[in-house]
């Protein structure tokens, strides 16, 4: 598919969504702007250049059938990357009826669905369908599948997320990926300065609820620069298992980590360090994502 038609796809299935759900309740859109550039490049005078790199996105929340509690309240936060669908979009799924283990586990396995069925597919409505089918295993204690991943085997995913932002300078921003790294089990580091550099790793769905968190704060600008996603084969998907998450840590904690600082403000770091710190835990290749030259 050409760039165009991945901006035509886009907005077909925001329309059909905003048809199927017309109640701000049910479906709202979190970026007009976003979505009017994207709808621009599709249907504006100069719809045959290459579309606007927009990212739109809504929220989309549902009410879900359980045999206990009567029903959950489930809310899908969305965001389409620019070349979706040719990559998965950016599905978070809350439920303040999940503990932080059910809650890391359905989306994980969620993930994994959608990944293994949907590639180069719109998908929004397919994650709806699947957390209609499967949200009871996670919600309900009594359900012979709340102890097992319910479609993909009790395959368990374990990530680790590359992100950039253009700098990391206040205070409060700094304290807030310390304290959601330690929260939610994850391993890495945070570079503050300019560019900023944030390396999380474990479970899948931490991850995600860490970005999720990440990217709503203002920043000039801040992105995946890079991710790495590992299926685990079954049974060996505990965090504290040494075949599973563990073994594939490079990080044993989390960490701000400064290299040298210097500049005016002090905000500028000595990148060789950098580079010297990521080849010590096996991952100086990413070096060349972030600056686009080979680290020495």
């Amino acid at each position: 598919m050409s760039q165009l038609e991945w901006a035509e796809s886009q907005l077909a299935e925001i329309e059909l969504l905003s048809s199927m759900y017309p109640t701000e309740s049910e479906f709202e859109i979190t970026d007009q702007v976003a979505l009017a550039e994207l709808r621009e490049s599709v249907e504006g005078p100069f719809s045959d250049a290459p579309p606007h790199h927009s990212r739109p996105q809504f929220l989309l929340r549902q009410r879900v059938d359980t045999s206990c509690h009567g029903g959950v309240d489930l809310t899908l936060s969305c965001t389409f990357p620019f070349d979706y669908p040719k990559v998965l979009p950016e599905i978070n799924v809350r439920c303040t009826d999940l503990n932080r283990a059910q809650q890391t586990r359905l989306q994980a396995d969620l993930t994994v669905y959608l990944r293994e069925n949907c590639r180069g597919e719109v998908c929004v409505l397919t994650a709806v369908e699947w957390l209609k089918d499967n949200a009871q295993h996670y919600v309900d204690p009594t359900s012979p599948d709340s102890s097992a991943a319910a479609v993909t085997g009790g395959a368990e995913v374990f990530s680790r997320l590359w992100i950039y932002s253009h700098h990391i300078y206040n205070k409060n921003k700094r304290k807030n990926i310390l304290e959601w790294s330690k929260e939610l089990g994850l391993s890495g580091f945070s570079m503050p300065g300019k560019p900023g550099v944030v390396c999380v790793e474990g479970p899948h769905g931490a991850c995600e609820e860490f970005w999720s968190r990440l990217k709503v704060l203002t920043w000039k600008k801040i992105m995946i620069r890079h991710r790495e996603d590992v299926t685990l084969e079954e049974g060996r998907g505990q965090a504290d298992d040494e075949g599973g998450v563990a073994s594939l840590r490079k990080f044993s904690g989390f960490e701000e980590a400064s290299f040298d600082p210097h500049g005016n403000r002090g905000n500028h770091m000595d990148l060789g360090l950098l580079y010297q710190f990521l080849s010590e835990r096996g991952c100086c290749e990413v070096f060349q994502m972030y600056f686009g030259v080979e680290g020495r």
